[in-house]
């Protein structure tokens, strides 16, 4: 049994024999919608915040946007009418699940009780687990420098101060 890798978007090819298999290329796993709805319904439920549906309206903003950043993959927001998280990567291939990750991991940032930020940043967790942002939609694009930008929006948007994310 051999296993060969071709060029992107190739197919690994897995040779029994005579038997030629083709299985799709898994290097893009951890972009599907499914993939970024799975890492922020794990987060939502932590919280008992009902999970996301993946929105094709809002995925295409999500898309369209990101679009505009492959020439400098700059950290800024679009400005639209939804809710917005948005990551980088230099040099490396960002998983959209990594991003959620990082996203994520703000948590330790919330102070609920006080509904702020304490010792950093903790918006973009707040809108991963906003309440009442019930469609998602993802977007990754590689940047001509070679870095990857994600971006996530999320209908209708969170982080309204002085409300409570849930």
């Amino acid at each position: 049994m051999a296993f060969f890798k071709l060029s992107r978007p190739a197919l690994i090819c897995l040779i029994l024999g005579l038997t030629l298999v083709l299985l799709p290329d898994f290097s893009h796993a951890q972009d599907s919608p499914q993939d970024y709805l799975d890492a922020h319904s794990a987060a939502r439920a932590e919280v008992g915040v009902p999970p996301l549906t993946w929105d094709d309206q809002v995925a295409s903003y999500a898309q369209n946007y990101a679009n505009q950043r492959i020439g400098d993959c700059n950290m800024v927001h679009s400005g639209g009418p939804y809710g917005e998280n948005i990551a980088w990567s230099s040099g490396n291939d960002l998983m959209g699940t990594d991003a959620v990750k990082m996203w994520v991991d703000e948590k330790s940032n919330y102070d609920p009780n006080s509904n702020t930020c304490v010792g950093g940043q903790c918006l973009h967790y707040t809108q991963v687990v906003w309440r009442n942002s019930v469609r998602l939609g993802c977007a990754k694009v590689q940047c001509n420098n070679g870095g990857t930008f994600i971006g996530c929006n999320y209908d209708p948007p969170g982080n309204y101060n002085g409300e409570r994310p849930y």
